[in-house]
């Protein structure tokens, strides 16, 4: 594939560099292929924004996901030293550049973060 010749696949800008996703750290620094040949067969690309907040999408699926484990009594990283902490700042983070863009983010829902940096900070630690 020609990426200069395709579309972002989130807002559809065209003319520009893109970018796609492949190996990487999620947020709690676990290895990830997401280009992997058996899980996914057409890749996306995004331009510059998007790309950003395609990284900033992904950490907070990451907390969520171990949020929503915490919550349900199993393991989680946020049970982890100082994990919880490290999430909240980074949610609000997030929340700082959702604030900043101009226009919605066609990946994250500020509304959602917002949610989410509630429950983390009524979370309690399992005993």
């Amino acid at each position: 594939m020609d990426p200069s010749n395709e579309l972002c696949h989130a807002c559809g800008a065209t003319g520009g560099p893109l970018m796609k996703f492949s190996l990487g750290k999620d947020f709690f620094g676990r290895p990830y292929d997401r280009l992997s040949p058996s899980s996914d067969q057409s890749p996306k690309w995004y331009c510059e924004a998007c790309s950003m907040h395609k990284n900033l999408q992904r950490d907070f699926r990451d907390i969520r996901a171990e949020y929503d484990k915490l919550s349900a009594g199993q393991g989680s990283e946020l049970a982890k030293g100082d994990e919880l902490r490290r999430a909240s700042v980074r949610l609000r983070e997030i929340m700082t550049i959702l604030d900043a863009a101009q226009g919605q983010s066609p990946l994250l829902a500020g509304d959602d973060v917002r949610l989410l940096m509630g429950r983390l900070n009524t979370a309690t630690m399992p005993a």
